[in-house]
């Protein structure tokens, strides 16, 4: 498959851009989903805080977006969880036991999803909506830049288990993204790690919306749009810069940064 080139855009700092120039998709997971396409949205002047009202209403209407979307379905039934189910066999996962992301998410739409945060609703609410994995960190916990590679299995992740902090190391092969201290996200985008979270003192955050066929040419494009519209009612002044992989098109003049 051809891949048109990497974009960055947007009018986020020259650090942002700086930053994500260096964010990287290894050839090797290319190869193995080669309709794979990402966008990165890098956003600063965030003002992060608990749930509210405002980002409550932002998430209801979402629910009831993935309700209508999934029509009567189970999530696993619908074409974008199934493809990414498909993508986490490719490298040895098994999606009944450690499900994609927006999967997770979807299966509890119906009974209503946790309020977190104000921007962890956010971009959980771009997620259903768009049935995408979506992934949302802490920029300034970040050492060096994003690369998504299939590991050696020798990197560290850090976690919690049992309410305790532990460390883990992936499979041989297994998709994550990670930065120069160890795996920020395992399993693509199934678990991400303590150290880069987001928390009620995040100001600057990396956004991931990863996305495979059935979310059509521009279907990370449009997430994305969404989401620095959705951030943009609860951080006026925020600013943004992004870039594209894959076969997305460029904005066009005078639309969403």
């Amino acid at each position: 498959m051809n891949q048109q080139p990497h974009k960055t855009v947007g009018t986020g700092t020259t650090t942002a851009h700086l930053w994500l120039e260096r964010v990287v998709v290894d050839p090797a997971v290319r190869a193995l989903r080669p309709d794979y396409t990402a966008a990165l949205v890098v956003a600063e002047g965030l003002k992060p805080g608990p749930s509210d009202q405002a980002s409550d209403v932002i998430l209801t209407e979402a629910e009831a977006t993935a309700r209508r979307r999934l029509a009567g379905r189970a999530p696993h039934e619908v074409r974008h969880v199934a493809e990414w189910r498909d993508a986490y066999r490719a490298f040895g996962a098994k999606p009944q036991r450690t499900r994609p992301s927006v999967e997770a998410l979807l299966r509890r739409v119906e009974s209503g999803l946790p309020r977190i945060d104000r921007l962890t609703d956010i971009y959980n609410a771009v997620s259903i909506a768009h049935l995408m994995p979506v992934g949302g960190e802490d920029l300034d916990a970040y050492r060096g830049a994003a690369r998504l590679v299939r590991a050696g299995g020798s990197e560290t992740f850090d976690t919690t288990s049992d309410g305790a902090a532990a460390l883990e190391h992936p499979e041989a092969g297994e998709v994550v993204w990670a930065d120069d201290e160890g795996v920020t996200c395992r399993r693509w985008n199934w678990r991400q790690c303590s150290r880069t979270r987001i928390t009620d003192e995040t100001t600057r955050a990396v956004f991931i919306l990863d996305a495979l066929s059935a979310a059509g040419p521009a279907g990370g494009q449009l997430a994305a749009d969404d989401l620095v519209a959705q951030l943009s009612r609860l951080n006026p002044g925020a600013q943004f810069a992004r870039k594209l992989f894959g076969h997305l098109p460029a904005p066009q003049p005078g639309g969403s940064p």
